[in-house]
């Protein structure tokens, strides 16, 4: 995740977008209102959760067996489309935008750091009298989901891993990483040349790019207040030796990673296979960061057999 940010520095840079009345206008965000009159589905709906209020889709049947799919950083849960419409056939199937991201917007207790983004995937579930779930994540939310898994071994039937965070990077460790000023101005403003650059870094192959997708990106971005609830995401990102606590999931756990990943190193996933005692790891040629999104019907034919056999869908 930082490592997109960073690469965007330089062209940010050159461009000069952070600069002077364009800074200040381009800063003020896109109206709430008029990103939830385009982007709004049926199946969205608003929800009060623990004090925030947040943009969630539900799809199948609601009686079948629930699984809850967290997107990553500046993302939202348009990313997860194919898999929800492959999944919805069999599972109640659960995105919700992060607090901060998307439609979901800034949370007024800004609880951004990961541990709390993890914590918030509890009060999803108990807000919808959700038990026990399955949760897939990719990237910041496979942080989340993995942590939650972690914490709450009796509610997590299920991990499916998409590149997600884990181990110290790009000087997040312990404490969080410097964020320089050039960085926070692309977070306030996501020029459409920085969104590109940023999505080219992400997607292993950039012709699977489409401007409408850019478009959206773009847009779930520049959502007023999302800007500087971003910034602060990444002031409380941590990421501490997570040795121990992956060591102590016991919950079946799939790991897809992309061949491609040019975020988080490939390596990271192949570590996390051999500390997590019930993990399986399969990679993607040619496929970047979010493999879910580039490469849906490849990774959701895996993740549904992954599910078949460790939470099989009623009927199976």
């Amino acid at each position: 995740m930082k490592k997109i940010l960073v690469s965007i520095i330089a062209l940010l840079v050159i461009l000069g977008a952070a600069a002077g009345i364009a800074y200040w206008r381009a800063s003020q965000g896109a109206p709430a209102s008029s990103l939830e009159t385009q982007y709004l589905q049926p199946a969205d709906r608003f929800l009060d959760v623990a004090g925030a209020r947040i943009r969630i889709r539900e799809e199948g049947e609601p009686t079948s067996l629930p699984i809850i799919l967290i997107h990553g950083f500046t993302h939202s849960l348009e990313t997860w489309d194919g898999w929800a419409n492959a999944l919805k056939s069999d599972y109640r199937v659960i995105r919700y935008d992060l607090l901060g991201h998307g439609l979901t917007g800034p949370d007024p207790k800004e609880r951004y750091a990961p541990e709390e983004r993890a914590a918030f995937i509890g009060d999803v579930m108990d807000a919808l009298q959700i038990e026990h779930a399955a949760i897939a994540g990719n990237s910041l939310g496979g942080l989340a989901a993995w942590r939650f898994a972690a914490n709450n071994p009796d509610r997590t039937e299920a991990l499916v891993l998409v590149s997600p965070g884990a181990y110290p990077l790009n000087g997040a460790g312990d404490e969080p990483a410097e964020i320089p000023a050039a960085m926070k101005a692309y977070l306030m403003t996501a020029p459409e040349a920085g969104v590109r650059a940023s999505a080219e870094i992400i997607y292993g192959d950039d012709e699977k790019i489409t401007d409408a997708r850019l478009a959206s990106m773009r847009d779930m971005m520049r959502r007023e207040g999302n800007g500087e609830a971003m910034i602060r995401s990444l002031e409380e990102f941590t990421l501490p030796d997570p040795t121990a606590a992956l060591a102590g999931i016991e919950a079946p756990t799939l790991i897809l990673w992309g061949e491609e990943d040019a975020v988080i190193p490939i390596a990271q996933g192949r570590t996390m296979e051999e500390t997590m005692p019930n993990a399986q790891f399969i990679s993607y040629p040619g496929v970047g960061h979010a493999a879910q999104e580039e490469a849906p019907e490849a990774t959701v034919a895996d993740a549904m057999a992954f599910l078949a056999k460790h939470y099989p869908a009623k009927g199976e």
